[in-house]
């Protein structure tokens, strides 16, 4: 596997938007973009593409620098948020349509063709026009169409955003299925962090044409390295504090709260100074000991597996939790509240 099969340097600038990524993707990865509508997630998909050009930089696929490269010629599939499938052909049409494109032979289409349309169960619907499936059948067809070619790369430009919630998760397992099955290198673009955070090798958080962090899914999600990344891919306390460096550890100080000592973590924070405690509601337990926050409950919500809660501290610092269903909780009631040290992430105030 190269770890390098996708590099990307590159810049682009509009009136009122730049975008600058430097990144690279392993061949065989499912690498995911996210962040906000208009951070530059798809600006990114259509330079690696060719749709757009970079200002400054380059792309490398495979070794091969593609300034300059074509469009049809750059081995690469696109899967568009509407699909992009051509309403006066049949499912086979669409599926063949890039074949007859690059001039395979008859052959070596019809036996693509039977492969892709057994691949994605799409047999029966072979003569079927684009106008009389349904969104996940379409969807099938939008991959088999771009994955007909045999790309070297495959890109994904919020593919499930139209479909209704139940529909997106069969799908999202069934995309992971069948890159896992066939090891092809996808670069998917989703604003959903549950989309990103399930299908991913690795991800990269972006917000306003910055790539901010890039690393695995439970990397980035427990050890976020900047304050967006924290809030933008779930729910996050975020609280001031002071850390002192002690014989003992990190004597951590959170705003208006009890001070209590982290042990040193490889080193990670070794300068004293004010960062953000960031924990996870899951990460906030209930306490009678250790108490960090004594505060009011101020609403509580049955989600099923469990309560989510939020906490009113006397500073007026409202703490999120969530907890297992055995624990009764109502509003109005007085709790103390700890952290699970370990789940602890310290970020630096620049």
């Amino acid at each position: 596997m190269k770890q390098d099969f996708l590099q990307i340097d590159v810049a682009k600038e509009y009136p009122e938007f730049s975008l600058t990524a430097n990144l690279t993707v392993a061949e065989g990865e499912f690498f995911s973009l996210v962040g906000p509508s208009g951070c530059g997630k798809t600006t990114l998909l259509r330079l690696i593409s060719g749709l757009a050009v970079p200002d400054r930089g380059r792309i490398i696929l495979d070794g091969q620098d593609l300034t300059g490269v074509a469009v049809s010629e750059r081995r690469i599939g696109f899967v568009f948020q509407d699909y992009a499938l051509f309403p006066h052909l049949t499912v086979k049409g669409n599926i063949e349509y890039g074949l007859k494109v690059r001039r395979w032979s008859t052959a070596q289409r019809e036996r693509r063709l039977r492969e892709l349309l057994a691949l994605f169960e799409l047999e029966t619907l072979a003569n079927r026009r684009i106008q009389e499936l349904s969104g996940g059948e379409r969807q099938r067809v939008a991959l088999a169409r771009a994955l007909a070619p045999e790309p070297f790369l495959l890109l994904l430009d919020e593919p499930f955003a139209a479909l209704d919630y139940g529909l997106r998760r069969r799908l999202r397992r069934e995309l992971k299925a069948l890159q896992t099955q066939l090891g092809f290198t996808a670069i998917f673009v989703t604003h959903q962090q549950e989309e990103a955070l399930s299908l991913s090798h690795r991800l990269a958080v972006m917000e306003g044409g910055r790539i901010l962090q890039v690393g695995s899914a439970p990397e980035v999600y427990s050890k976020p390295a900047h304050p967006f990344v924290a809030k933008f891919l779930g729910d996050a306390n975020l609280i001031p504090c002071t850390v002192e460096v002690t014989g003992a550890g990190l004597l951590v100080t959170p705003e208006a709260g009890a001070a209590f000592t982290l042990p040193v973590d490889g080193g990670e924070v070794a300068e004293p100074g004010s960062y953000l405690l960031m924990i996870r509601p899951e990460d906030v337990v209930l306490a009678e000991k250790e108490v960090v926050y004594t505060g009011e409950l101020m609403t509580v919500e049955y989600l099923g597996h469990g309560f989510y809660a939020e906490i009113k501290t006397g500073a007026d610092l409202i703490l999120k939790i969530l907890v297992e269903k055995t624990t009764a909780l109502k509003a109005g009631q007085t709790r103390g509240v700890s952290f699970r040290k370990q789940a602890l992430k310290l970020i630096p105030i620049n």
